[in-house]
């Protein structure tokens, strides 16, 4: 294998499911129609939110970030996947895979990050409603959300130059379908345990942190949806609340199943499911589960597509 400046390899070969070839095809096909999908989606929700006047509000805002890191997200892995799918060569050039690797944790971290800006956000809206609009002024969502952002490029910078500096001692094969940090730091040959921890604390505050801090802010909307007299606005709130909470348990179990153990103990199968999970399902279902179970949305949507008939 021919190693630039004796460090890295030229590029690395993506195994994926190379040991059951029969998986390739159905997976490509799948990809081919979920990639365009959640794209579409994707857009369809940045469009109406920024569009119609009513969805101008602090929770449709951080909504439009959530679809444009879905986009970023599922687009830093699926082209490579469905390049490799489709053909014998299951390679990624070195600069290819330090490119995936930077994205695909930037927008990870972020989103981990995000969802749970916006289940703060569900909680200011119930439990304080008379003063939502004085809190989440559109000045302090800007820095939230900018914060937030600051936040996951830190991480994802931080860990995944740090990995990257661990020795490979010749080996170029890495048993997944995308470059991601627990499968680097398995395939990294000698003492490779500070790098297991640093990623498991890290992961701790970019993971379980925001986790236990949703499910708090949930509990404190439950109780307050109790509360509530009109049967109307229960099935209201709760409608709302639910969709985010379906996207995060989407999103977080995946995850967390694969960056809060060691890479060490991770199986040889698991990290290309999760990967799929979290980088392909969850984007492609979150614009279906928020349109359809909002009101707000399919309304706009409705608007959208009478106006745009009424031109034609």
């Amino acid at each position: 294998m021919a190693l630039v400046n004796g460090s890295h390899p030229k590029e690395f070969i993506l195994l994926g499911f190379a040991d059951r070839p029969w998986l390739e095809l159905p997976l490509f096909i799948v990809l081919l129609i979920t990639y365009p999908l959640a794209m579409m989606g994707n857009i369809i929700i940045i469009l109406v939110s920024r569009l119609d006047p009513r969805l101008h509000s602090p929770m449709y805002f951080f909504l439009t970030n959530l679809s444009f890191l879905d986009m970023c997200y599922t687009t830093s892995i699926v082209p490579q996947m469905l390049f490799n799918l489709g053909s014998s060569k299951k390679t990624i050039s070195y600069m290819g895979c330090v490119v995936q690797l930077y994205f695909f944790h930037i927008m990870g971290g972020t989103e981990c990050l995000l969802l749970a800006l916006m289940s703060f956000d569900r909680y200011v809206a119930i439990c304080r409603p008379l003063h939502y609009t004085l809190i989440m002024s559109q000045r302090l969502c800007i820095l939230l959300v900018s914060t937030v952002w600051l936040c996951g490029i830190t991480y994802a910078v931080s860990e995944a130059t740090v990995t990257l500096q661990l020795p490979l001692c010749g080996r170029n094969t890495l048993d997944h379908l995308v470059c991601e940090i627990p499968v680097l730091i398995k395939t990294a040959c000698g003492e490779k345990e500070a790098n297991e921890l640093t990623l498991s604390v890290v992961c701790i505050f970019v993971l379980a942190v925001p986790l236990c801090l949703i499910l708090a802010s949930y509990a404190s909307i439950g109780r307050a949806v109790l509360n509530i007299k009109s049967s109307e606005g229960r099935k209201k709130a709760f409608g709302t609340c639910s969709s985010h909470l379906i996207v995060v348990f989407l999103f977080y179990g995946p995850a967390i199943s694969m960056y809060l153990q060691p890479p060490s103990s991770i199986t040889r199968d698991q990290p290309k499911f999760m990967a799929l999970f979290y980088g392909v399902v969850t984007p492609t279902l979150n614009p279906f589960i928020y349109t359809l179970r909002n009101k707000d949305v399919k309304g706009a949507l409705g608007n959208l597509a009478r106006s745009i008939f009424s031109l034609k």
